[in-house]
């Protein structure tokens, strides 16, 4: 068993996010995992992430606050606004973006894979 305490879970930084203050909680700074990694995120008001795909799947969890989400491309592009407990996967390789449009701090878990999708 290997347990991160929040009050000590490594922050980072990645390119492309704005307004945001994230944290490891498991895997990548925070200790190993085999498939997968998660972080915390806090996004502020108008914080976000620039439209940017990568080969992870990552699947999106709102704890509080709304986000909204836009993925995919092309005529394929959707928008959608997450509230509490709503959930979004998106795929690897599908673009997406982040956008805190509300007035009050929302509160994210991520869950990423560790590894490019096959293929």
């Amino acid at each position: 068993m290997h347990v991160v305490r929040f009050d000590r879970a490594p922050a980072y930084a990645a390119d492309g996010h704005f307004g945001m203050v994230m944290h490891y909680l498991q895997g990548r700074d925070a200790g190993y995992t085999e498939h997968v990694w998660v972080g915390h995120s806090v996004v502020a008001p108008e914080g976000g992430t620039t439209a940017k795909a990568s080969p992870f799947e990552k699947v999106y969890v709102v704890l509080a606050g709304e986000l909204e989400i836009t993925g995919g491309a092309g005529d394929r592009r959707t928008t959608v606004t997450l509230g509490p407990l709503d959930s979004c996967r998106i795929e690897p390789g599908e673009e997406r973006q982040l956008l805190n449009r509300g007035s009050v701090p929302a509160s994210l878990l991520l869950i990423m894979a560790t590894k490019p999708a096959p293929g």
